[in-house]
């Protein structure tokens, strides 16, 4: 399955709040959505350009896969998303081909979509996510 385009780029930030006050006066952008996902641990913030997402996520919990990267590597991209027809298969497309998977089905994320991992190891070190209205 072809991704239909980049659908937004996650960004890994210690302090939402701070985050915001730069996207938003220094880049002139303005976040029109916050929202808590509390099953992956994660705060995030969303801001238009053009047609793509920036994506916000702050850790809400100290285990949290957010809070892990901030520590291990720093704030920074985290991940790469593509909008896909079906998750799932997307997915399925992916694992035929020799990628490693960190989600075999898709589950809920932010927004309401429907969201599916892709190792970093099989993607040239890119954490990438399908999605799916």
């Amino acid at each position: 399955m072809t991704p239909q385009k980049i659908e937004h780029i996650g960004i890994a930030v210690a302090n939402l709040e701070e985050a915001i006050k730069y996207w938003e006066n220094v880049m002139g952008l303005k976040c029109y959505n916050i929202e808590e996902v509390a099953d992956q641990k994660v705060k995030t913030a969303f801001f238009r350009i053009g047609e793509v997402k920036i994506e916000l996520l702050e850790a809400t919990s100290p285990d949290s896969t957010i809070a892990k990267f901030v520590e291990n590597k720093g704030q920074g991209v985290h991940h790469i998303a593509f909008k896909v027809d079906d998750t799932n298969q997307a997915l399925k497309e992916a694992e035929e081909k020799g990628v490693r998977l960190i989600d075999k089905q898709a589950r809920k994320g932010a927004e309401n979509l429907n969201i599916g991992f892709l190792h970093p190891k099989s993607t040239l070190g890119v954490l990438t996510e399908y999605c799916q209205e």
